[in-house]
């Protein structure tokens, strides 16, 4: 059964009338149903405000990381475990194919259902996850493999036992390898990026967001429970923290855009999945055109970009 956000309400109510016109065989009111929706759909998704793009990237019909992957890739093998500790089922690696291109998949994994969120820990990752991560990316290198990231999770798990299992230096340590890695990266918001949790595996050649997806230091929540003591004041907080695709953008902190359906990824999967996956090849294009010298050094350069401002004052 379809999930409809508040703001949703008309569609919600054209689709079930259409339903209802296609029960009765009425193909002219059908015709009528569907103009009136496209029109309820330009209307309402042209004029979103940040808080209810934050609700679209959170959506939970919204496509995870094993979708896009189950979508795009062919020949997937699933690569298991950090080699220390244990498997993180909050991160998923695959290796296989988009079209004719080899590659190495790393997603956050959020998981649907009870079970499979509690088994998926809701998308938030441990230590050992971070640097399944990190191994996974090293073998990409070695082997000249080109690297998928899909960035979706509301931030990284900060109970005490990934704590212990030193959950900063695994993100940390993260950040440093994957800024000299030679085999070209693309990472990709598909959702949401929840602060340090997003950036272990989002340090790349390029950086894209879906156009409902989010990427801030802390959540709407998190800075209204700060700066009101209230979580209450989460819309607020959305909608002055500049977290959206477009404003990232404008702030040259992303590198693309990538222009998912308007009515939103959750409405059309696949749509949004050859989306992405046209994305990366295009840009994977691109970069192999860069010598590896060349690649590290445009790394570089924007990473060193990042926070940079300038002052009238003289």
């Amino acid at each position: 059964m379809a999930t409809y956000l508040d703001f949703e309400d008309k569609i919600k109510q054209i689709e079930e009338d259409i339903l209802v016109a296609k029960s009765r065989s009425d193909e002219p009111a059908v015709n009528i149903l569907e103009k009136k929706l496209e029109k309820e759909v330009q209307k309402t998704f042209k004029n979103l405000n940040d808080y209810q793009k934050l609700q679209l990237a959170r959506h939970p019909d919204r496509p995870y990381a094993l979708d896009y992957i189950r979508g795009l890739l062919t020949d997937a093998y699933e690569i298991h475990g950090d080699r220390h500790y244990v498997d993180d089922n909050a991160i998923v690696c695959f290796l296989g194919y988009i079209g004719q291109q080899k590659v190495m998949v790393i997603g956050e994994q959020k998981g649907r259902g009870t079970k499979n969120k509690l088994k998926r820990n809701f998308g938030m990752p441990s230590p050992e996850g971070y640097r399944k991560a990190l191994r996974c990316a090293k073998m990409a290198e070695k082997f000249g493999i080109p690297i998928l990231m899909l960035v979706d999770t509301p931030g990284a798990y900060p109970g005490i036992g990934a704590e212990e299992r030193n959950q900063s230096e695994a993100i940390a340590k993260n950040l440093y390898e994957f800024s000299n890695l030679k085999t070209p990266t693309v990472s990709v918001v598909i959702g949401e990026g929840g602060s340090g949790g997003a950036l272990a595996i989002s340090v790349a050649d390029k950086l894209a967001m879906m156009r409902y997806s989010v990427y801030a230091v802390i959540s709407p929540e998190g800075c209204a429970a700060i700066l009101w003591n209230d979580p209450a004041h989460a819309e607020t907080a959305a909608n002055s923290l500049k977290i959206t695709a477009e404003a990232l953008k404008s702030l040259e902190l992303i590198d693309d855009v990538i222009e998912e359906p308007l009515i939103g990824a959750h409405k059309r999967k696949e749509e949004a999945i050859q989306a992405l996956g046209d994305y990366f090849l295009n840009s994977l294009a691109q970069l192999k055109e860069q010598s590896v010298e060349e690649r590290l050094n445009n790394r570089y350069e924007k990473l060193m970009k990042l926070g940079k401002f300038e002052s009238d004052k003289k």
